[in-house]
This record gives C-alpha cells, structure tokens and sequence, in this order.
C-alpha cells in the first residue's frame, strides 16, 4: 500500500489507517485527517462518539479523557450520557457493572505470571500459598464490557458486543460471592477497568472485605490503560498493594501521535498515573506491585517507541517488570504480519540497555 500522505510504499502499513508509522510521527498534521476518519468510521458503526467530545457541555470526570459531552451525547466509553444538561451513567456505576467473569485455573498466562505470587510464587509464604504460587487455586478473571480507548489492534474486541448488548449485568455483591475459598486471586481486565471505576472500586471493596472476614488470602489486581481519575487509581491502588496483588500497565506507545493513531485518544494522563504508582512499587518489592507491557505493532511501535518507554520506566525504577508482547494480526490491524523474532529480541535488548532488569518476552510463540 501507498501512504497517504507521503505516497511512498511503506514495508508495513495499516489498510485502516492508510498512514506509514513515519508519517504519523513526523507528518502528523498532515496525517491526522485520515487517523480520524479511520476511528470516525469504525466507531459511529457502533453508535459511540468517533472523537473524544469537547463540548459544549458539562465535563466527565470519569476517566482521563474528560470528555465534555454536549446534550444527548454519549462519552467516548458509551457508558455516560448528558440527559438535559446532567451527566447520567447507565452502567459501570457502584451498584451496577457492564461485566462477565471466569474461573482460570493458577497459575494463568497472564502477563506479569513470572513476576506475581499467585502464578510466579513471589512472596511465599506471606501472599501465596506455596513458593510455586497458589497451585490447585483459580484466578476470578473480571471482563469489564467497555473502554476508554479504541485500539485498532484491540485484542479483545468483544467487550464491543456487551456495549451494544448493554449486558450482562451484575453488583458488587455477586460478583464478590464467586470469589469462594478455592480462589486465590482476582485480576480486573476488558475492555478495561478505566471505563468503570465506580463499579471496579465498589466490587474490590467487597472481595476484600468479604476475604477479610473469612480470614483467607485474596490478592486484587488490574490489567489496565491507566486513564484513570488519578482518585479512583489511588484507592484501587492501595487496595491491590495491601492484598498482594498489582497493576498492570498496558503502556500503548510513548508518543503522543502514535497513541493517538493507535487508540484513537491523545493524552500523558496514563503516563502521569504511572509515575504515580511508582511510588507505591518499593513499598513492597517482594512482589512487584507495578508491571507495565507493551503490544508490539509491526511498524508503528518500534524501536524508538520502546526505548523511550524503556528510558522511563528505568528512570523510575529499574526493577519495575516489563513484559514485551508479540503482535498477531487481529480486529481492525488484521492486515499487519506477526512481530519478527529478530526485532522483538532487538527490543528486549534495548529495555536491558536502558537499565531495566525485570524484562521479558511474554508470548515468545507469537513470534515469525
């Protein structure tokens, strides 16, 4: 395909977007019509905003993106509506979640496993239950049905299904009550939790409790974008450091031209979340509270995306784990090849020059 903005044949190259990586880092003005004529098309299919809304209209503080939703629009994540000048959110609220769940028996593929307790056995015996994890136990897998952002790449589209479908639906309470005593742990993933937090918070507060009472061990984790309201990830936060559990950043690309042609939003708020949660990592290092991983796009996440991940997070702290994701062609970037062994190996590399310790390839079979 041919580029269009430079025209030129680029070696890899999205048929959605119709832009070459190069142009959407150095061209992007330029590129930025077609990027959003991409997510334009896809999303209003869908019936959900193409852009993040700007107004007029009061602003959601919902999440990141802060959308100003103008009278009878929706927000980006198709939960929050403006019903005569007041927001009103349908699902994803305390008492009501967009969700479904499953049990997957530890230790799981998730991906941090190597580094966690109930999959790696860090911690044994304080946060697991054998120095091999919680063997024989089950992970309560949580699937919120909602997004903050629209990746191309996105895969696990399906959540696109329970938007439209508005269900399944569920409280804090049931979903609480299917963390019994052969449960050791509880990951939050979509979707992603960031379009739900009211609902995320309120339910991990009832396992936690619930788990409390019963004097067992429950760990609480989030696979996430981290667009959050810097409040709902301080508290969640503390309540998956205090159960021994962890967050899990899916840091999409560093720049903000390629987040904003990958997902379809331009913001530093998850960036800003991450030096956040930095923090909280040393206060526990027997089990590493703060993972990050990064999906490796052919093409448009490269090397100069990853080191400049890289460079952050070890800027932070180097001990913070990192997990290198292989690509496979899927939703609307079907049309892109699988990540080539040599360059995810290159990348690996690379984390290890910018001081990174903990970093890893997390789906090596992936690879071409």
């Amino acid at each position: 395909m041919r580029c269009g903005v430079c025209g030129r044949e680029a070696p890899v190259l999205s048929s959605a977007l119709g832009v070459c990586p190069t142009c959407v880092r150095e061209r992007f003005e330029e590129a930025r019509p077609l990027i959003e004529a991409a997510h334009t098309r896809i999303r209003e299919e869908r019936g959900l905003p193409p852009l993040v809304p700007s107004g007029p209209g009061p602003s959601c503080e919902g999440c990141g993106n802060a959308c100003r939703i103008p009278e009878g629009g929706l927000g980006y994540c198709g939960l929050v509506r403006n019903e005569g000048g007041r927001l009103v959110r349908r699902l994803g609220t305390a008492e009501r979640g967009l969700v479904s769940w499953y049990l997957d028996p530890l230790p799981t593929n998730c991906v941090p496993a190597e580094f966690c307790a109930g999959s790696g056995g860090a911690g044994y015996p304080r946060w697991c239950r054998t120095p091999r994890g919680d063997l024989g136990y089950f992970n309560l897998a949580v699937f919120l049905g909602s997004c903050t952002f629209h990746c191309l790449f996105c895969q696990n589209f399906t959540f696109h299904s329970m938007l439209s479908r508005g269900g399944p639906v569920a409280g804090p309470e049931e979903l609480a009550g299917e963390a019994d005593e052969g449960v050791g742990c509880t990951c939050y993933f979509g979707g992603d939790p960031s379009s739900q937090m009211p609902f995320v918070l309120s339910s991990a507060r009832a396992l936690r409790r619930r788990a409390e009472e019963e004097g067992r061990l429950l760990r609480i984790c989030l696979e996430t974008n981290l667009n959050q309201h810097p409040r709902d990830l301080e508290e969640v936060a503390r309540i998956c450091l205090e159960s021994g559990g962890g967050i899990k950043a899916d840091l999409k690309c560093w720049s903000e031209e390629g987040l904003y042609a990958l997902s379809g939003v331009r913001t530093r708020v998850p960036y800003r979340n991450f030096e956040r949660l930095s923090r909280l990592h040393r206060e526990r290092p027997e089990v590493p509270f703060l993972r990050a991983s990064t999906l490796l796009v052919p093409g448009y996440v490269d090397e100069e995306e990853v080191r400049a991940l890289a460079s952050f997070i070890a800027d932070l702290d180097p001990t913070i784990p990192y997990v290198l994701l292989a690509f496979h062609p899927t939703y609307w970037m079907s049309d892109l090849p699988h990540t080539r062994r040599r360059e995810a190996e290159r990348y690996l590399e690379i984390c290890r020059e910018e001081g990174l310790t903990k970093v890893r390839i997390g789906n090596p079979w992936l690879l071409r």
